[in-house]
């Protein structure tokens, strides 16, 4: 006998279940992000809960001597790396490791290809580091734009790894119709991705622009309003990334009064995204190996 189709409260149950029983962020990832988030905080305040984890210090100096950086001379000093590389840099590293750790993996993608959906996120990445550039925004800023593209798309993960069949229901819907999935998961499972990475940023306890970026990419105005600059450039560079094809997370298509909001909220024309083209692509094999250095910590 055929089981009867699930409620969406029952989703929701199922869903909100199974973040959490996610593991937790390591005490090491914890205590960087709170010392980041505090407005007095050195490198040597970053140097003195790093320099306890072998594995993160490994990469911190991987990453600063990585062709990411291209510097003329090896570095070895652990807090020299982090005044280099900038606490945003080495708090996003941290956090990186930490969910390609726990999410990031090859079984928890049923129906999404792995490889193409972290060159989508990766895409997103770079455009919207490249776009806060154009910006004007601050340098010691810019690295939290690149991850927050990188992680935007997170709550995809669970969905599609515990809803497989209706998953990719909701990616056939959404190329039938020829648009976007965050309406045919609503339509076919009664939550959304952008619920689901809320979810996420409440089990880990993420604050700020990154935590509403896993819930509001798709809709910038709900955000809160210092957050709504960097959320509608991640929101216009996921556009970008759909509409040009660069990787894919199962949203090839971009409803125009979407792209007219988004291009209105940040003061940018869709010619300014397409002058990017060039810098972009160059960028993505550079960050291509920031994702190495955070899968490799993840495995280690």
């Amino acid at each position: 006998m055929k089981s009867p189709p699930l409620t969406i409260e029952k989703r929701f149950a199922y869903i909100r279940d199974y973040i959490d029983r996610m593991p937790s962020l390591s005490t090491t990832v914890t205590k960087v992000l709170e010392v980041c988030n505090h407005p007095n905080a050195s490198p040597n305040d970053l140097n003195r809960v790093i320099s306890l984890d072998p594995v993160l210090t490994g990469q911190v100096l991987k990453l600063i001597n990585s062709a990411y950086y291209s510097l003329p001379n090896q570095i070895t000093s652990l807090t020299r790396a982090i005044i280099m590389l900038g606490l945003n840099t080495v708090k996003n590293l941290a956090l990186s490791t930490a969910v390609l750790g726990t999410i990031g993996k090859e079984e928890s993608f049923q129906c999404l290809p792995m490889d193409p959906f972290w060159t989508h996120s990766i895409c997103v990445g770079v455009t919207a580091k490249t776009m806060a550039i154009h910006k004007g925004v601050e340098p010691a800023f810019r690295e939290e734009f690149f991850v927050a593209g990188l992680l935007h798309d997170l709550g995809k993960i669970p969905l599609n790894n515990c809803f497989t069949h209706e998953y990719q229901q909701s990616l056939d819907l959404a190329k039938l119709e020829q648009g976007a999935l965050y309406r045919s998961e609503s339509m076919m499972m009664g939550i959304t991705h952008g619920e689901v990475g809320n979810l996420i940023a409440e089990k880990w306890q993420l604050t700020g622009a990154l935590a509403e970026v896993l819930c509001y990419h798709h809709a910038p105005e709900k955000a809160i309003k210092k957050n709504r600059g960097l959320i509608a450039i991640v929101a216009a560079a996921n556009m970008y990334a759909n509409m040009y094809e660069i990787g894919s997370a199962g949203d090839a298509y971009v409803e125009p009064s979407d792209v007219a909001s988004i291009l209105k909220m940040i003061g940018m024309n869709w010619s300014d995204l397409g002058n990017f083209h060039e810098t972009v692509q160059n960028e993505i094999d550079k960050a291509q190996i920031f994702l190495k250095v955070a899968e490799g910590a993840a495995r280690g």
